[in-house]
């Protein structure tokens, strides 16, 4: 696995710190890594994005790239229409990636919002990136009621593109679980048809230890010791 696309099915649900733990776990095997975000909305110039999150929380060794960014926080097509300015389209997110990959053993492309937010106006999305780089696809989902629909959901429009998901992982699993929650841990694997591949801790990203910790919040799929039976069995109720 050269490339790793991640997705989430919504927003502000932990991608970028899940796309960090996976970063900081490739890190800590001896494997180099880039991510590339393609389009950064809703922040100004010279203000950090996602990218540069990513960079803050595994503290150096990464290299980041960011493609397009757009002031307002809206789906990037409409965020750069509104802006006047170039919107970023699906190959040149896969030409950027598979340059990077020459130069890399891990390439995260962390996409914006869910799998089929839009690009540009002619509908590109994260999923036609994948599907020019025949990347397989990671998952991140929110912990509670309601996650098991969004996240079948999000599998489901993968496969009929003929693309791959790799797992899922829940990018912000709460400190005190609810019964939702608990039960969430063995339904994911059912409802979406893949592993669930990790659980990245509430408030992770202020976690002081950030990295020597990540490679414990995922599975040996994303270089970590995360498993996901003794997990559940420490969690239940």
């Amino acid at each position: 696995m050269t490339v790793l696309v991640v997705t989430g099915t919504g927003t502000e649900i932990g991608k970028t710190v899940t796309t960090a733990a996976v970063a900081a776990a490739a890190l800590a095997a001896g494997r180099s890594v880039a991510v590339l975000k393609p389009a950064q909305t809703g922040v100004g110039p010279g203000e950090c994005g996602d990218a540069d999150e990513v960079k803050r929380l595994v503290g150096g060794g990464v290299t980041a790239v960011e493609l397009a960014r757009y002031p307002e926080p809206l789906a990037p097509a409409t965020a750069a229409l509104r802006a006047g300015l170039t919107p970023v389209r699906p190959h040149e997110v896969a030409d950027a990636a598979a340059k990077l990959a020459t130069e890399h053993d891990l390439v995260l492309v962390e996409g914006a919002g869910g799998l089929l937010v839009r690009f540009d106006a002619d509908g590109g999305t994260l999923a036609d990136a994948a599907r020019q780089l025949g990347a397989p696809v990671l998952v991140v989902a929110a912990a509670g009621l309601g996650t098991l629909n969004s996240t079948a959901l999000t599998t489901e429009a993968l496969r009929a593109r003929d693309l791959t998901p790799l797992g899922v992982v829940v990018g912000s699993w709460p400190e005190h679980p609810d019964l939702a929650a608990r039960c969430n841990l063995a339904d994911f694997p059912e409802t979406s048809g893949t592993k669930l591949l990790g659980a990245i801790p509430e408030g992770a990203g202020t976690h002081p230890d950030f990295r020597t910790s990540a490679p414990s919040w995922l599975a040996p799929e994303l270089d970590g010791t995360w498993d996901a039976t003794a997990f559940a069995a420490s969690v239940a109720g």
